[in-house]
């Protein structure tokens, strides 16, 4: 009885092996998903994108949504991750969006290493930081539209990437309540 217990479950570890192993190696309904990020990615050579970003405009002292107004600067945030182990550096960028895209502070990316943009240096010190501002924009930019901003890399050559604006980071005011039908 003994025996014929330990054969059964034996039998059954193996289909249940059998079965797990069915889809291992086929493609699968998540391979060609986007991550869950609002930034654009992009890569070239061993430099690759990440959760590139305007950063979202202050809320003007009039009604209505935030906008970036033609001839307004924007704030950019990202993240440049070198996956080589020779350094790389970030030499310009530009966009026919804007008169100029000035970069301020690090741009040389070691090895094995990730150079963050944004407005703010990060609380960690060890993090490499940079500034990057699109200034001078020829056209008005809102929510939901993108602007292409070309990065030039000394090893890596040149990608474009595709910027949109930011979530806000408050959550948007609600109107009043409606009225409950009596």
């Amino acid at each position: 009885m003994r025996q014929r217990r330990m054969l059964g479950a034996a039998v059954l570890g193996l289909v249940a092996l059998a079965v797990v192993g069915c889809g291992a190696g086929q493609i699968t309904q998540t391979d060609s998903q986007e991550a869950a990020v609002n930034g654009a990615v992009a890569e070239t050579g061993d430099i690759l994108v990440r959760d590139a970003e305007l950063v979202y405009p202050e809320v003007a002292e009039r009604e209505g949504p935030s906008v970036y107004p033609v001839g307004s600067d924007a704030e950019v945030k990202m993240a440049l991750v070198n996956q080589s182990l020779t350094s790389d550096e970030l030499v310009s960028a530009r966009s026919d969006d804007a008169q100029r895209v000035a970069v301020k502070g690090e741009t040389v990316i070691p090895g094995d290493t990730a150079l963050t943009i944004a407005p703010t240096r990060p609380n960690l010190d060890r993090l490499l930081h940079a500034e990057m501002t699109v200034e001078g924009l020829t056209r008005e930019v809102r929510p939901g539209q993108t602007i292409k901003v070309v990065l030039d890399f000394r090893r890596a050559g040149s990608v474009t990437v595709d910027l949109p604006i930011a979530a806000p980071a408050e959550p948007r005011e609600e109107g009043p309540e409606p009225e409950p039908e009596h």
